[in-house]
């Protein structure tokens, strides 16, 4: 038996749950760039009044809303990864984290925002 097998790995090695997560909301991001690309080949283009009527129904909005959400935790795996990798000094990657932790949130709150606000 080699010494230290049985400790669990620590750092950015999150395993399975990160690949998956990965995976999902880089499949959601997918289909709804092929929906955005469906609908501007069908209408030939997207003029503000098609862009009106998608978004005057609630279906359109939650598929932007999904969207965004996935886009928002897609890229909050990935920097966190890579601020795990190479923010070497724990205060410079706490501080970093917490930036992308608050543009995120800020993001989703425009998104909401954008989506739900009076119009």
């Amino acid at each position: 038996m080699v010494a230290g097998a049985d400790k669990l790995p620590v750092g950015a090695h999150y395993g399975l749950r990160d690949w998956l997560s990965q995976r999902v909301t880089a499949i959601v991001i997918t289909l709804y760039s092929a929906l955005i690309l469906g609908i501007v080949l069908w209408h030939g283009g997207l003029d503000y009044a098609t862009f009106r009527t998608l978004f005057a129904g609630n279906a359109f909005r939650v598929a932007t809303f999904l969207f965004m959400a996935s886009l928002g935790w897609h890229a909050w795996v990935g920097m966190r990864n890579i601020l795990m990798d190479y923010a070497k000094p724990y205060g410079v990657r706490l501080m970093l984290e917490i930036v992308v932790v608050c543009l995120l949130v800020a993001y989703g709150g425009w998104t909401i925002g954008v989506l739900w606000g009076q119009s």
